[in-house]
């Protein structure tokens, strides 16, 4: 199975640069999801506004955080996510 390549914030350049600028602005920090989106930056800030809201609580989701990490835990261990 092919991989996206995962992007270095601080390596980043042009718009994948900026979108990875936005997504620590909106996060704090740039998780590996917001690195493989970088690949297609154009696409990705628009997804960024839509996406960040229903990961808080609050923001439109029904799941506290606490459910929602450990569903995001759960999927990265299936998928031999180094984290």
């Amino acid at each position: 199975m092919a991989r996206l390549p995962i992007i270095d914030p601080e390596k980043a350049a042009g718009e994948a640069g900026r979108f990875l600028e936005a997504s620590l602005q909106f996060r704090g920090r740039a998780p590996n999801a917001s690195r493989s989106w970088a690949n297609i930056p154009y696409i990705a800030k628009f997804v960024l506004p839509f996406h960040v809201p229903i990961q808080r609580e609050g923001g439109g989701g029904v799941l506290s955080c606490r459910i929602k990490e450990m569903a995001v835990l759960k999927t990265s261990h299936l998928n031999t996510c180094d984290y």
